[in-house]
């Protein structure tokens, strides 16, 4: 290589590296946070692109805004991935999506630093290993539109201030250890919620205050609640799928008034008596189960009800009429 030219490629590998430097988007405090979230959980292979060298707006799992070029969104599910979430979550101040998915050895409460993080509106920490309550100060997030806390070991009871959040239109705390009532509070919560508790140790009845909420979907499903759940129902309301199944649920299904937006019902395994309305018929249902009940009466003729298994329907005091044995 002649004289000249080295010179001339030094100058190119310096012009690269300056070009590197100054075309680099992502905020070097928020690169440094990465580094440290990285470093707790012992530099997993899932966060093998967060590599310093690079664009942290090109790493794996990581999305940047378009304009202000600030982290809005962490999002790291299904890999290797041991340890509790660390604080520095907390420090990534332009967040709006937060989601830890599928990842079974991630271990420890809900962290309290995620409160710093108030443009937040999505949360996920979901199909983990946390244990401990769910945090009351979820309710100071106010930007948050949707909460996935399924399937972990959380216990104790739902704090009531979540109904505090204006903006909520999904709440999934199923599959976990949560105890004591449904929060009366819960009838506060903005119209059209998705709601699911289902597959907790919730008890007591559903509250009172349902009666003036109407969800868009509502699974209470797998807990010991007792009573009436006919507040859930109601002729001005639009909600399309409930399933209220295996509980201790008693009251007379004859006197309920059902939406005519309802296609879903399950309510087996619970105590519920009376016979199946008439008004069954003119519903759109795309699945019905009332098995393992106290029903009696015949199976009112007509819509889909007669398309539906006898299984759907067996095991009631004296339920009859297709797709049953006849009514004697």
């Amino acid at each position: 290589m002649g004289s000249t030219s080295r010179p001339l490629l030094s100058l190119l590998c310096l012009a690269l590296l300056f070009y590197s430097a100054i075309s680099e988007l992502c905020n070097p405090q928020d690169k440094k946070v990465l580094l440290k979230i990285k470093q707790a959980f012992n530099n997993p292979y899932i966060l093998a692109s967060w590599n310093p060298n690079t664009d942290c707006c090109d790493w794996y799992t990581v999305t940047c805004d378009s304009t202000s070029h600030r982290i809005n969104s962490l999002t790291i599910f299904a890999g290797n991935l041991s340890g509790q979430i660390p604080p520095e979550v907390g420090d990534l101040p332009y967040l709006t999506t937060l989601e830890f998915h599928k990842l079974s050895n991630v271990t420890g409460h809900i962290q309290p630093a995620i409160l710093k993080l108030t443009h937040l509106n999505f949360l996920r920490l979901s199909w983990l290993n946390l244990t401990g309550p769910i945090p009351d100060f979820l309710s100071k997030l106010k930007n948050l539109t949707f909460i996935d806390f399924a399937f972990n070991q959380l216990s104790g009871s739902i704090p009531p201030s979540l109904s505090q959040l204006p903006n909520l239109n999904g709440l999934h705390l199923d599959r976990n250890k949560l105890s004591g009532p449904i929060p009366s509070s819960f009838g506060n919560f903005p119209q059209g919620l998705y709601l699911f508790l289902s597959h907790n140790q919730l008890t007591g009845s559903i509250p009172s205050s349902f009666a003036h909420m109407d969800f868009g979907y509502i699974d209470l499903s797998r807990n010991k609640l007792v009573g009436d759940a006919s507040v859930v129902f109601g002729s001005n309301k639009t909600i399309q799928i409930v399933d209220l199944s295996r509980n201790l649920l008693k009251f007379n299904l004859s006197k309920v008034v059902f939406p005519k937006s309802l296609t879903s019902l399950d309510l087996n395994h619970n105590m519920i008596y009376g016979g199946l309305p008439v008004e069954f018929t003119t519903l759109n249902l795309q699945y019905l189960n009332v098995s393992y009940n106290r029903l009696c009466g015949q199976i009112p003729v007509g819509g889909k009800l007669q398309s539906f298994d006898y299984a759907n329907y067996f095991h009631n005091r004296c339920l009859c009429g297709s797709p049953l044995p006849s009514c004697k």
